[in-house]
């Protein structure tokens, strides 16, 4: 799904964008709400970027990333800890593009994700270029999201992966 968020673009930087756990639910500009294999998962499209609602067997986990006045937690680069009885992965990066390298990679992201029904893109005035898109999926009984927030004036794009669900075994 791919809307056109009714806002103005707040967090205008890459560097401005932290990461959270356990916060609640947020004032959303859209949310696509998914239910993969019993797990209920809400992506919601944030003034400031995004935020991840899941339950499952009356278990919860809250993920945002967003430009969050008085947060202390800039965006890591890779968290693994134990939420609940879930094991809880998130890595970020952040690619820096050239102007016309930028202008392609956002609108191969929009495609891929405007079609696919576990998608969630929304684009903010002023620039097609400037969005935050969502794609999730359920592999392996873990719950899967990654994310994509463009930052055409800086010519960035930070990207997130997370993983959520029952432990996995070491493999060799």
């Amino acid at each position: 799904m791919l809307t056109t968020l009714k806002t103005s673009y707040t967090d205008t930087r890459a560097a401005d964008l932290a990461w959270a756990l356990g916060r609640e639910p947020l004032p959303a500009l859209a949310v696509l709400d998914l239910e993969l294999s019993g797990a209920r998962l809400q992506l919601r499209l944030l003034g400031a970027s995004h935020q991840v609602l899941l339950e499952e067997d009356g278990r919860s986990c809250s993920e945002t990333v967003a430009c969050m006045p008085g947060s202390s937690t800039p965006l890591p680069l890779g968290v693994s800890k134990r939420v609940g009885e879930w094991e809880y992965e998130f890595a970020a990066r952040v690619e820096t593009l050239s102007h016309g390298s930028f202008a392609g990679r956002a609108q191969e992201l929009l495609a891929l994700v405007a079609d696919h029904p576990n998608g969630l893109a929304g684009t903010f005035p002023g620039s097609p270029h400037a969005f935050t898109a969502m794609l999730a999926q359920r592999h392996e009984g873990q719950v899967r999201w990654r994310t994509w927030h463009a930052y055409p004036q800086e010519g960035q794009l930070v990207v997130t992966r997370t993983r959520i669900g029952a432990r996995m075994p070491a493999t060799l």
